[in-house]
């Protein structure tokens, strides 16, 4: 099941997320250490991203990161900049 993107980016805490991996790939332990929010959550955030082709992610050995995939904003960048023509 796909994620609408706008859906997905509607949360504050996938917004931070989406910050946090904007500065460099991470783990699920690492991005869970700046929220609020348990560790499973976060993940059930990130699986939300996943499905919203806003994230990518690859496994190293038991570690599993997650990347911003910059190929996904292309519907979300077309919406905004259609406000600035």
């Amino acid at each position: 099941m796909t994620m609408d993107a706008f859906q997905a980016i509607a949360d504050p805490n996938r917004r931070y997320l989406l910050e946090e991996l904007r500065r460099q790939p991470r783990t699920v332990n690492e991005l869970a250490e700046g929220l609020p929010i348990s560790r499973p959550a976060v993940s059930q955030h990130l699986k939300a991203l996943l499905e919203s082709n806003l994230v990518t992610v690859t496994s190293k050995g038991t570690r599993r990161i997650y990347t911003v995939r910059t190929d996904g904003f292309t519907r979300l960048n077309l919406w905004v900049d259609q406000f600035w023509s």
